[in-house]
């Protein structure tokens, strides 16, 4: 038997206690907005003695000429817990929340040399598209500035 379970969370206090597992600190506010958005949601590996030692969290999406689908937005797990099958275990739950909530397809994103996380999406089944590439705007505040300084043709 593996020691931890999965959980899906509903409360923003266990995603608060769970905040060691997170790039940063988690907030009750953003605890909260995260679980009270439709679609999105979050799993936790919790150890037999009730720590919290993995997450995964995601987001269902919807086009209007594709079928739903869930788009693997973070998954962590605590160092010390690593290469023991949680990642796998909490992508295994989040397939299984995708297909519960009708979705046909999951997909993420990662850094090309991101080994570990490519060997462990392969281990889950997932095909890696190395033609991909992601477009990220950081600072949308910022671009919007930007744009505005050059329309008005001020600016470079």
């Amino acid at each position: 038997m593996a020691g931890w379970t999965i959980v899906q969370v509903s409360d923003p206090s266990e995603l608060v206690a769970a905040s060691h597992l997170f790039d940063g600190p988690v907030t009750p506010e953003g605890a909260a907005d995260t679980l009270g958005r439709p679609g999105h949601v979050v799993l936790l590996a919790r150890a037999a003695d009730g720590s919290d030692v993995g997450f995964v969290s995601g987001v269902e999406m919807r086009h209007p000429d594709k079928d739903a689908e869930l788009f693997l937005y973070e998954l962590g797990v605590d160092e010390a817990w690593r290469r023991q099958g949680v990642a796998t275990a909490l992508l295994a739950a989040l397939r299984d929340v995708a297909l519960a909530r009708g979705c046909h397809g999951m997909w993420t994103g990662t850094e090309a040399d991101n080994d570990a996380a490519l060997a462990t999406y392969r281990a889950a089944g997932a095909e890696i598209d190395a033609g991909s590439v992601f477009v990220v705007w950081d600072d949308l505040v910022a671009t919007r500035a930007d744009q505005v300084v050059r329309e008005d043709g001020s600016g470079g």
